[in-house]
């Protein structure tokens, strides 16, 4: 995404980009392909982004995809806790000023205005603050909504989790109000929301696209980047190169660059079963493995994220649990659709203060060559909102040294 995200902003400015990427498809990890074990398209995994990503409906505005992202007016969040069967529903209301505290059946049960108010705690503090050190997950508040939000936001537990990417993340959504803050999901996928219409927009303005084809090396001369190494010999660079790579691959490429180092996984599973007509499209788990639920027109699926304690179970053990958690919670047969479960080992890099003081600016050693990626310091966590900003990034830093 970031890499895309790049070669749209600079196509926008008449820039004559081309693309290559190391897979089979664009759009790296975020990924949609069809799956013959369910016999469906799905995505590798329920990238959620919200109505106040500023980045993403730039980007989905300027490729004529802004309808392609589907959700809510405003923002309400569904809540199932299996200790007990409650259920709750998250109502913000639009604007910033938070009125909504005022009223029970708007907030977490058995939660006080109180306890909300200490939320602004998570906006001050030092750089290496975690989230605990600021602010407490204990309590209904901290295990019915900021415990699983911020885990979900950070992909890292937010005992160890950086506390100034949670702010972050809370100053781009609830803190500007529910509007900001309501869900938005690909719709039908991630492809078609995201990268097909940014593909098919780049080659109406002469974008080229080379896939399968993995960078090998980089011949440098001085201050600049003189060529690229596919595997067949130096291509020679006349203009800019923008790194949009996984931080292990930029590593190799640049020995020596700092990167993060430690990465959280994410299990995804996907269900081969059309949800009934009023099936909520996603629903938080308190108490359960699956952590959230979304239901599509064609198919169920879980996300658990900082996931690193499941990467190593039994995949139809997985898939057996999962199940019999959503049967419980939507009133589903306990029979076992079929499934699929995706585990990305490496998913995000582990947004933890250490961490995250690794991640490096957009700049390098060589003028003319810039990083891109959700792992490069973009201010959030490893998110599309992310991801994209760091393309926009790197593309106006090309632009500015002016080579053709």
């Amino acid at each position: 995404m970031a890499g895309l995200s790049a070669a749209v902003e600079l196509a926008r400015d008449g820039w004559k980009v081309e693309l290559a990427d190391s897979a089979a498809q664009a759009g790296g990890r975020c990924r949609s392909y069809h799956d013959p074990q369910l016999g469906r398209v799905i995505d590798n995994g329920n990238h959620l982004v919200l109505a106040g990503n500023q980045a993403v409906a730039r980007y989905l505005e300027t490729i004529g995809a802004s309808d392609r992202v589907v959700g809510p007016a405003s923002a309400a969040f569904e809540w199932v806790d299996l200790t007990d069967g409650a259920r709750w529903t998250i109502r913000p209301n639009d604007g910033p000023l938070p009125w909504w505290l005022f009223s029970a059946s708007r907030r977490v049960p058995g939660t006080g205005i109180a306890a909300y108010a200490a939320l602004g705690r998570l906006l001050v503090g030092r750089k290496s603050d975690r989230v605990v050190d600021r602010i407490s997950l204990s309590g209904q508040l901290g295990r019915r909504l900021i415990d699983p939000v911020l885990l979900s936001a950070l992909n890292t537990d937010p005992r160890e989790g950086s506390a100034r990417l949670a702010a972050a993340v809370i100053q781009g959504s609830l803190a500007r109000g529910g509007r900001a803050s309501a869900p938005r999901i690909a719709e039908p996928t991630l492809a078609a929301a995201f990268v097909e219409p940014a593909l098919a927009w780049l080659a109406l303005r002469g974008g080229r696209l080379a896939t399968g084809t993995r960078l090998r090396a980089l011949a440098t001369e001085g201050d600049r980047v003189t060529g690229l190494d596919f595997g067949s010999g130096i291509e020679p660079v006349h203009g800019s190169v923008i790194l949009a790579v996984p931080p292990w691959v930029a590593q190799d490429l640049l020995p020596g660059l700092r990167a993060p180092t430690e990465f959280r996984a994410i299990v995804n599973a996907h269900f081969a079963y059309a949800p009934p007509a009023g099936t909520p499209s996603m629903i938080g788990v308190i108490g359960g493995t699956a952590e959230w639920i979304f239901a599509f027109e064609d198919r169920i699926s879980v996300t658990v994220s900082g996931a690193d304690r499941l990467v190593d179970t039994d995949r139809e053990r997985l898939a057996r649990i999962f199940w019999a958690e959503i049967a419980a919670i939507h009133d589903l047969p306990p029979a076992l659709p079929p499934w699929q479960i995706v585990k990305e080992k490496r998913a995000t890099f582990a947004a933890t203060p250490e961490q995250d003081a690794l991640r490096p600016g957009a700049t390098t050693q060589y003028r003319n060559l810039f990083l891109a990626g959700d792992w490069t310091q973009t201010g959030l966590p490893a998110t599309i909102e992310g991801a994209i900003r760091s393309g926009v990034t790197a593309a106006k830093l090309a632009q500015s040294i002016g080579l053709d």
